[in-house]
């Protein structure tokens, strides 16, 4: 049940309608590996960090089974750092400092103990790393998902086309959806999008929830109504741990499977967001992620008496 994780292990700086942050953890490996390791071990971690990165950090990552062998660290230089301030809606944001430090020499390398895993999850990263990584691996993954954005579908378009022949799940979010396809209509643009190579499509939706999409099957999950909203940073890439992370503990990659992992990884997202950073992921304990997914069940539970 091992599952290799790809992305950025980061610091971030956060601004909301609530207050700031400061500079803390971030990355999208480091949110997908909090994640997932709620239900697989171990997760074979890839990503790079300065010599800045806390080794506390790194401590809770392995105590939650986390393997660091292919986390490079540069000695001489600072990890990637990202500073942004979200508007009242949370929903929009502006980036406000962006330093890619150690990412902007990251060259990906699969430990041999990686080889042979069967899950591969590729975060948000440049599209030629991700493939990269897919083509250092001597046996293609059971199943490989992989999260992108609109950053580089405007500026690596062609290295873009080539990883999406490659993998098996593509989550974007809707406005990306619809860059991507050229397409208004998320059904119409999951259809285009499935054209390029992948099988199965998840389009996030945020606090209006996830859509699953799979040859001419749809899945829609909502979002758990959230009184406060405190700090968005991250939930998409918790809610990618919480998806990849139930299909590799459950080794079952069949579409229903897929729709009980969207409510596992909206319920995951649902923690993140409550906090800043990382901070509500290291509390969660397995009955409390129960209890959340319970309230999913429930938010959508009813039944119906049809007319004759």
């Amino acid at each position: 049940m091992s599952l290799i994780v790809v992305g950025t292990m980061a610091f971030d700086a956060i601004e909301t309608p609530f207050g700031k942050s400061g500079q803390i953890i971030g990355g999208s490996a480091t949110y997908v590996a909090y994640a997932a390791s709620n239900f697989v071990k171990p997760i074979n971690q890839i990503s790079v960090i300065g010599y800045d990165f806390p080794k506390e950090e790194l401590d809770e990552l392995k105590g939650r089974g986390v393997q660091l062998d292919g986390v490079q660290v540069k000695q001489d230089e600072k990890s990637f750092f990202w500073a942004g301030k979200y508007h009242l809606d949370m929903n929009t944001r502006d980036t406000l400092d962006t330093q890619l430090n150690v990412l902007a020499s990251f060259e990906p390398k699969v430990p041999d103990a990686y080889q042979g895993s069967e899950f591969l999850m590729l975060g948000n990263l440049m599209p030629s790393l991700q493939l990269s990584v897919i083509r250092q691996l001597k046996n293609r993954p059971k199943l490989i998902v992989m999260d992108t954005m609109n950053f580089w579908m405007d500026t690596a378009m062609a290295d873009l086309e080539i990883v999406l022949k490659e993998v098996d799940v593509l989550m974007v979010n809707d406005s990306e959806a619809r860059q991507l396809s050229g397409q208004f209509s998320l059904v119409k643009a999951a259809k285009e999008i499935m054209k390029m190579g992948p099988k199965f499509l998840v389009i996030k939706k945020g606090e209006h929830g996830a859509l699953l999409f799979h040859e001419n099957e749809v899945f829609f999950a909502p979002a758990l109504p959230l009184e406060e909203v405190f700090d968005p940073t991250g939930a998409g890439d918790t809610f990618a741990g919480g998806f990849v992370g139930h299909l590799a503990a459950t080794q079952d990659i069949s579409f229903n499977n897929m729709k009980t992992a969207i409510i596992k990884g909206s319920a995951l997202a649902s923690f993140c967001v409550e906090k800043f950073g990382t901070t509500r992921m290291k509390e969660i304990s397995a009955a409390q992620i129960d209890e959340r997914i319970q309230q999913f069940v429930n938010l959508v539970n009813f039944e119906i008496k049809l007319a004759e």
